[in-house]
């Protein structure tokens, strides 16, 4: 979990550093999606997204096709 300090009783600074900074590394979309699915092993994580890259290469390949 991300941990923001507070400087000089600045509580409204100190919630926008930690809204920014949770938006820039993903931190809250990565929790939803936790929610979501499930705690996922990394061997499947990675399978998942090479199943995804397969898919959406052979769609492009034809959408290239469909021109020609």
């Amino acid at each position: 979990m991300m941990s923001v300090k507070v400087r000089d009783k600045d509580l409204d600074g100190a919630i926008r550093r930690f809204r920014q900074e949770n938006a820039r590394n993903g931190g809250l979309s990565k929790v939803k999606d936790r929610e979501r699915n499930g705690y996922k092993k990394p061997g499947v994580k990675r399978r998942d997204k090479k199943k995804e890259g397969i898919k959406n290469s052979r769609k492009k390949n034809r959408e290239r096709n469909k021109d020609r």
